[in-house]
């Protein structure tokens, strides 16, 4: 088998980042895969699942509610690595297309202080996989130390 295109990037690298992860065409719509990456491949400890999980939670549902990006949200999910998420929207986009998006959602998660959607035994086949204070802790290292002041090198896949 050929290996996919996420795991040719050079993941020694690769640091904090929103990047462009793909492009497909599904019938004649343009869809694009961003790479939320939030901490660095193998050189420091991964997301714990539990505030992964969470913020899983509270990003779907923030986007999935947002006026302009709930329509063009597909999906919004973990990487199996737990170095980061997911983001598939309709539209060919860059990294810029996504930032204030992205910076409103980690802002919104980074104060979040209610029930956690879906947190549920109905609403999530592991819910009681949680962990809100952690989530919060992630989101906002997330802002601090990438989505304020972004540059380019933290939108380009490094070679």
């Amino acid at each position: 088998m050929e290996k996919i295109a996420s795991f040719t990037v050079n993941h020694i690298d690769l640091e904090p980042g929103v990047y462009v992860s793909r492009r497909d065409t599904v019938g004649s719509e343009p869809v694009t895969t961003f790479d939320i990456r939030m901490t660095s491949p193998n050189d420091e400890p991964v997301m714990d699942t539990a505030a992964v999980h969470c913020l899983e939670h509270l990003g779907a549902t923030f986007l999935r509610n947002d006026p302009e990006w709930g329509p063009r949200t597909v999906y919004f999910g973990p990487m199996g690595c737990r170095t980061g998420f997911y983001l598939v929207a309709a539209g060919e986009l860059g990294p810029a297309d996504v930032l204030d998006v992205l910076t409103r959602l980690f802002t919104w998660a980074a104060s979040y202080d209610g029930p956690v959607p879906g947190a549920a035994p109905r609403d999530c086949g592991n819910y009681l996989d949680i962990n809100l204070p952690m989530a919060r802790w992630e989101a906002r290292r997330y802002l601090d130390r990438c989505l304020t002041g972004i540059d380019e090198a933290h939108t380009v896949y490094p070679v």
